[in-house]
């Protein structure tokens, strides 16, 4: 509604100015100063004429337009949104500029405003510019490819009553909140809004973790274990009294209780204890005060390879500093487990064995105990053995009856175990491959010395086939198997350094 309007006077002359209180306004819908010719030719009159024509709208009738392709709309990433906002620029020039041209100051307005008549081509140019408006986002927000509008958070001066949380590109990956921040900016917006998160930012993707659990939160991952028992009452972290800092593990029979028994008992409370039961029998070893916390593991007819390749996975056992992985028929009376770890550790051994006593089922010098020496690494075999002094088995070399891992070298080792070959012959020449140099970092521990009782247990393991004795057949699985993890080393060594494209040095294979 129009209200009636105030004159005043100024007189234009050399004594006379235009009251500085009085700003001259073009035609605005707000508050409109129109200037007509008065009836003294010597005076010009300036009527104010206060408007309560509606405000050009907050709203940009294209971005309702847009909200009008239902909820799933169509918009092409930040392009959409510079075209959402020139558009919303457009449709307020529209609005302003009718206005903008009565500077004309007609006396046709005039009129308008003192017969309190509302110009009929300004009702309709408004009905117009929101018609357009609706119709040209429609269309925009068909026009491009999907972006999900479900909630987001949109500077309040555009949308103060909707609230939507989230914008999601499903294409570009383009982020909501960088879209925000263009509008905010270009809106001239200083508010500091809330930040919004897409889905694909919420989403947790770290390259870095195991593999398999890239999806998972750095630190929630738990990529390590153990052999700790544990209650099922209390606070975990009153669990444990005492946490083993190495690992020893024995397969075992029945048969042989009474050498485990004493060997046992040859490591601390410092030692997890592991038996690998071939037999089925486990309850039985009950009787021993040491077996109730012990971990026991009983599939039948298996080797201790075959078991550790499947139960001493590296992030198994790496609480452990040392790994000891023995066969059941050891003699140990000059055996102390704590010493050969001090020993250990003073050489600088990441893979040993403890010195075999001579008259006792022994195979290679190399393992043959000194009595003139704590530790030793090199030995001389039989002529033609040992081509060069620093490889097997002359440096370099521990037999697979009663190998000791640090936990780096067994993480190497590990790897090398071939699933199918489960008598792990051959494996002992190529240990080397796993430190660095090998001929230093390998040896046998001759203070501390044990008795290879070469008892056949596994040879009663075995089926007995077209006349042949049960052990016969496994001892012809050993040697077939050997040949077979010599053939499958020389090849990958072979493919890798033809991949290179160099002479590929020594073999491992002996």
């Amino acid at each position: 509604m129009y209200s009636t309007a105030r004159s005043t006077d100024v007189h234009v002359g050399p004594t006379k100015y235009v009251n500085p209180t009085v700003r001259l306004y073009p035609m605005v819908q707000t508050s409109r100063y129109e200037w007509h010719r008065g009836l003294q030719p010597e005076h010009y009159k300036v009527r104010e004429t206060k408007l309560e024509a509606p405000a050009p709208p907050r709203t940009s009738w294209a971005a309702f337009g847009l909200l009008l392709s239902p909820l799933k709309i169509k918009a092409g990433n930040h392009l959409s949104f510079f075209m959402l906002i020139f558009l919303d620029s457009v449709m307020r020039l529209v609005e302003w500029f009718p206005c903008h041209e009565s500077k004309k100051f007609t006396a046709e307005a005039v009129k308008a405003a003192d017969g309190n008549i509302r110009n009929p081509n300004e009702k309709m140019r408004l009905v117009v510019t929101v018609f357009v408006g609706i119709v040209l986002g429609f269309f925009l927000g068909v026009s491009f490819p999907t972006v999900y509008l479900t909630k987001m958070n949109l500077p309040s001066s555009l949308f103060p009553s909707i609230d939507l949380s989230y914008i999601e590109d499903k294409y570009s990956g383009f982020s909501t909140q960088a879209l925000l921040n263009a509008w905010s900016s270009l809106k001239g917006n200083t508010d500091n809004s809330a930040r919004y998160v897409s889905n694909e930012e919420a989403k947790i993707w770290v390259p870095t973790n195991p593999r398999g659990a890239e999806s998972l939160p750095p630190g929630i991952i738990a990529s390590e274990s153990d052999f700790y028992l544990r209650r099922l009452w209390g606070l975990p972290s009153e669990d444990l009294i005492i946490k083993a800092k190495y690992l020893v593990t024995f397969t075992v029979g029945y048969a042989q209780k009474n050498n485990v028994d004493a060997a046992v008992k040859k490591f601390s409370k410092n030692f997890t204890i592991l038996l690998f039961h071939y037999d089925g029998r486990t309850s039985e070893w009950d009787e021993f005060e040491w077996s109730r916390r012990a971990i026991h593991v009983s599939i039948q007819k298996q080797t201790k390879w075959w078991y550790a390749k499947r139960f001493l996975h590296p992030d198994i056992v790496a609480p452990y500093d040392y790994i000891f992985v023995w066969d059941e028929d050891l003699g140990v009376e000059h055996f102390n487990a704590e010493k050969y770890i001090k020993l250990v550790r003073k050489y600088g051994l990441e893979i040993s064995q403890p010195g075999l006593e001579p008259n006792n089922g022994l195979t290679w010098q190399m393992t043959k105990r000194r009595g003139d020496s704590e530790v030793h690494m090199l030995t001389e075999e039989k002529p033609g053995w040992c081509n060069d002094p620093h490889l097997p088995p002359c440096a370099a070399f521990v037999e697979i009856m009663a190998p000791v891992f640090s936990r780096d070298a067994w993480r190497c080792v590990w790897h090398m175990i071939q699933n199918d070959l489960v008598h792990g012959w051959g494996l002992d020449f190529a240990l080397r491959q796993c430190v660095e140099p090998a001929h230093k970092k390998i040896g046998v521990v001759d203070a501390q010395w044990i008795v290879h009782q070469g008892v056949p247990s596994l040879g009663n393991q075995g089926q007995a086939e077209r006349g042949r004795a049960p052990w016969e057949g496994v001892r012809e699985r050993c040697r077939r198997e050997w040949t077979m993890f010599q053939a499958r080393m020389t090849r990958a060594e072979k493919a890798y350094f033809d991949a290179m494209g160099v002479d590929p040095p020594n073999s491992t294979a002996h």
